[in-house]
């Protein structure tokens, strides 16, 4: 039997395997270009991760993948609310944080000492995903023609008249039917069905019942599973589903071309399924990390998150303090609990080989399927 689904045909892959867009960094190392098309030339769907990326590095990568490979990619960003992007000054959100939540003020100001840090000023030149920033990026993938534009968050409704006119896909991750349902009427071409196991942003419905809702109701549209998939077993069990592809994530991340820092690819090939935890202390949006000590003091704190921005600001001076000291350990990657799965053999396997593992193995499985049933 070969793994070839619907999914091969529109997207012009030869395996219904892609690479998640993951785009949690500034510098776009967790998808370089070496790894967008190691994914592409293996016969999967490689995806560059550009939500947190400035226009003109995404620029950069777009043209850097075409320059490694002539086969499909993807470019993944998000669409945040307004809401969820006012970010201004700093010092103005720290004097807020310390008007509007004085508890968490005090534990934050303690904690980056009790972590063994020195506390440093804001980088007032970084770069900020503004509607006007997320607006520019969008600008930029639809001129370079990128084959396939992947929302990760947010509306779809303006996106896909604008990519279907340059000839571009959308896909969309949708967490619950609702949202599926959301992004299938508003001209979505792929529906991305992401369950609770996933790392980063995700949802609370666990990917047994989601697929298959989600399957039944975007129906013709091809729907893909993410979420805990990591084998042959997991694809096998997505197709079984009713879905007709699948979104890694997490087991690109530990691969030769990942470009994440080791210590982060430690805590992934050690780390079991109960040490990524679904919380909002990252943001104050909930999302799938590591159990770093940041986020086991914060769970410990008896403090609820506060909401966007300014749980992230406090989290962001954790941050500048722990990289200042070279002292990552004490952050957090975004992963799934199917870093449980994976171990130190797993680490800088080459991308090609993951990919060529999980078709092996799931055509085995289906083939053997097959033979069992057809021959009771």
């Amino acid at each position: 039997m070969s793994l070839h689904t619907p999914l091969c045909d529109l997207l012009h892959i030869k395996y219904p395997i892609i690479q998640a867009g993951m785009g949690w960094d500034k510098e776009g190392l967790t998808t370089p270009p070496a790894l967008v098309a190691a994914v592409s030339n293996a016969g999967g769907l490689g995806c560059i991760g550009g939500s947190s990326i400035r226009p003109e590095v995404i620029r950069e990568r777009i043209r850097a993948v075409r320059q490694l490979t002539d086969k499909p990619f993807g470019v993944d960003i998000t669409l945040p609310k307004m809401e969820d992007v006012r970010i201004p000054d700093p010092d103005e959100v720290r004097k807020e944080i310390q008007e509007k939540f004085p508890k968490h003020a005090k534990f934050n100001d303690e904690l980056i000492p009790r972590l063994g840090l020195t506390p440093q000023p804001p980088d007032r030149k970084s770069w900020v995903k503004t509607p006007a920033a997320t607006r520019e990026q969008l600008r930029v993938i639809l001129e370079e023609k990128v084959p396939i534009l992947i929302i990760g968050l947010g509306d779809t409704a303006e996106v896909v008249p604008l990519a279907h006119e340059r000839g571009m896909l959308v896909m969309a991750l949708a967490g619950a039917v609702k949202h599926a349902l959301s992004h299938a009427r508003k001209g979505a071409d792929v529906i991305i069905a992401q369950g609770y196991e996933a790392g980063g942003h995700t949802g609370t419905i666990g990917n047994f019942p989601l697929i298959p809702q989600i399957v039944d109701a975007v129906r013709p549209k091809p729907v893909v599973a993410a979420g805990g998939i990591s084998d042959g077993r997991g694809v096998a069990a997505a197709l079984a589903l009713g879905a007709v592809g699948v979104w890694c994530g997490t087991t690109f991340l530990v691969t030769r071309e990942g470009g994440i820092n080791p210590i982060y690819k430690k805590q992934i090939l050690n780390g079991s399924s109960e040490d990524f935890v679904r919380t909002a202390y990252t943001s104050g949006h909930f999302a799938r990390h590591y159990r770093s000590d940041t986020i086991k003091a914060w769970m410990a704190s008896g403090l609820d998150a506060m909401p966007t921005p300014y749980q992230g600001n406090a989290m962001d001076e954790v941050r500048r303090a722990a990289e200042a000291a070279n002292r990552v350990d004490v952050l957090h990657v975004p992963g799934g609990q199917v870093a449980g799965m994976l171990s130190e053999e797993r680490n800088n396997v080459p991308a090609k080989e993951i990919v060529d593992r999980m078709v092996s193995e799931a055509s085995q499985i289906l083939n053997n399927l097959r033979a069992q049933f057809v021959g009771a």
